[in-house]
């Protein structure tokens, strides 16, 4: 009878320990993106089922400046300027899922712990030397081939596995944010993981990366689930 009873104990143990957990996770989308603040020019839009949309505004006013021709530096620096959504709160140690879905050719990002707020990508043109990826950290979101990060790498530090990422379809994004390692799962699998810069931030806000003019990317299912004791 009392190894019928821990048995039961023991099941019982198994079924509840999966609700407790799922009830840490914090849900970042909302309808009025109440968590995120928008950085640049970039449209954000929440779909009804709750997929958000991110593209550009195309001021085209910003290409031609005072003139009326524009030269080949003028459109590339005008191209490359990004628009980013960052979450209004930063967060220590974490785990974050999301599921993304990006047009191919396609590129886009997650950053993480960049005290910038990408405030030097933002302008025109940009400093590529100072964006998020060079403050913090930036995982890599992109479509086509012969890149030499693709989708899931730590951008200048760790190349992810190819291969993984399922073109023109929706895939998962799981990013392991800990003081000591920095882990990143693309469609369940581990495809890349890194130690950190000692010299970075520990801590830091999200954000969502419109890499350029052209670009768009949607996501969905975004929710974090925070460490006892982080900020």
């Amino acid at each position: 009878m009392k190894s019928l009873r821990l048995l039961l104990a023991l099941a019982c143990l198994s079924f509840l320990t999966p609700l407790l957990g799922a009830a840490e996770w914090q849900k970042l989308i909302t309808p009025k993106l109440d968590h995120w603040e928008s950085l640049g020019d970039g449209l954000w839009r929440v779909t009804e089922d709750g997929t958000l949309i991110g593209y550009r505004r195309l001021v085209v006013d910003n290409l031609f400046g005072s003139g009326e021709t524009v030269t080949k530096q003028q459109f590339e620096d005008w191209l490359g300027v990004q628009s980013w959504l960052y979450t209004k709160k930063e967060y220590g140690e974490y785990d974050l899922h999301l599921e993304y879905w990006v047009r191919d050719p396609g590129n886009s990002g997650i950053s993480i712990r960049d005290p910038t707020r990408a405030r030097y990508a933002l302008t025109q043109p940009a400093d590529y030397t100072k964006t998020p990826a060079h403050h913090g950290y930036e995982i890599q979101i992109g479509a086509g081939r012969g890149t030499r990060y693709p989708s899931g790498s730590i951008y200048t530090f760790v190349s992810a596995k190819e291969g993984v990422q399922k073109d023109g379809k929706w895939n998962s994004l799981d990013i392991e944010s800990r003081n000591d390692i920095i882990r990143i799962r693309l469609n369940g699998q581990v495809v890349a993981e890194h130690p950190g810069d000692p010299a970075r931030p520990k801590t830091g806000p999200i954000g969502l990366q419109l890499h350029d003019q052209f670009n768009s990317i949607m996501f969905r299912d975004i929710r974090i689930n925070e460490a006892p004791g982080s900020p």
